[in-house]
């Protein structure tokens, strides 16, 4: 079996999951931003105490309230952004027009496969809200695929809404639409050289993009999945105490038999028969779960 042939080529990234000290207020944050809506728990006895955000039922992030953990700091391993994708260019000036009535401050990168916008959310996890450009305009050298970090032209992607970028004319409230995904996460580790070997080894990822101080992998060609970067936590071992912040990423795949041959016989996975989970070097919680992918 090759490494690449662990999962299949249309495995993608499902919810992440956030220990929050303020289940409500986070929840309301990401709801307004997003547009998400909350869905019913499965078991009411958690009602309290998570909830489930979603985009026309799919589910995108999971919220656990953990209002006794610490902050994580900024050095600390684990979440850099949850990025948010959109399926179209028009789709992200919507959103961004309504970002701007929100009052909020926001960063921006035209990344060449895709346009940007970054923010956090009140508890300082990362946001990204993006759209990706066509995929025969992305460039690959040798396997690896051409981003940079420009400024996004950001009157364009408002006018690809109908939206006036002078007086935000055009702009409705915003509902994350239909097909709105977890395009990819990008977490923080201690070396983001055997981070991008972890995950190329354990899950099949390709590196796609390696840029020292951080690495960028997928499945079946897409620009990333994963990132990965030790800009804040470089040498940074696995936290021994927890913390709030990321509690876990979910993969989604069509077929786990593969991977879950490729890694019998270790001691740190856990299998609950249709989903299989395990932690990387540096505490991150990886769940990779069985389902059809058009139902994602």
């Amino acid at each position: 079996m090759t490494i690449t042939s662990v999962l299949p080529a249309s495995t993608h990234v499902g919810p992440v999951h956030l220990n929050v000290r303020d289940l409500n207020g986070t929840a309301a944050f990401y709801a307004t931003l997003l547009g998400l809506s909350a869905t019913t728990q499965a078991d009411p006895t958690q009602a309290d105490t998570d909830i489930t955000l979603a985009a026309q039922g799919a589910p995108l992030l999971h919220l656990h309230a953990t209002p006794d953990l610490p902050r994580a700091p900024v050095s600390r391993p684990g979440l850099y952004h949850t990025a948010f994708l959109l399926p179209t260019r028009a789709d992200l000036g919507r959103w961004l027009a309504h970002a701007a009535r929100l009052g909020l401050r926001i960063g921006s990168g035209d990344h060449l496969v895709s346009e940007a916008f970054y923010l956090s959310d009140p508890e300082g996890n990362g946001i990204e809200v993006y759209a990706d450009r066509p995929r025969d305009t992305w460039t690959w050298r040798g396997g690896q695929v051409q981003m940079d970090t420009k400024a996004v032209d950001a009157a364009a992607v408002l006018a690809a809404a109908g939206i006036d970028p002078a007086t935000l004319d055009g702009a409705v409230a915003f509902t994350a639409p239909q097909g709105t995904t977890v395009g990819h996460v990008h977490l923080k580790v201690g070396s983001a050289a055997q981070a991008a070997q972890w995950y190329r080894d354990t899950l099949g990822l390709d590196v796609v993009a390696d840029l020292g101080s951080a690495a960028f992998l997928s499945w079946g060609g897409y620009h990333h999945h994963v990132g990965l970067n030790e800009w804040h936590s470089a040498g940074q071992p696995a936290p021994t105490a927890p913390a709030a912040g990321l509690s876990g990423v979910t993969f989604h795949t069509p077929d786990l038999g593969a991977l879950r041959a490729h890694l019998a016989g270790r001691a740190d996975v856990q299998d609950a028969g249709d989903h299989l989970t395990l932690s990387d070097p540096w505490g991150n919680r990886v769940t990779v779960a069985h389902s059809r992918i058009q139902e994602d």
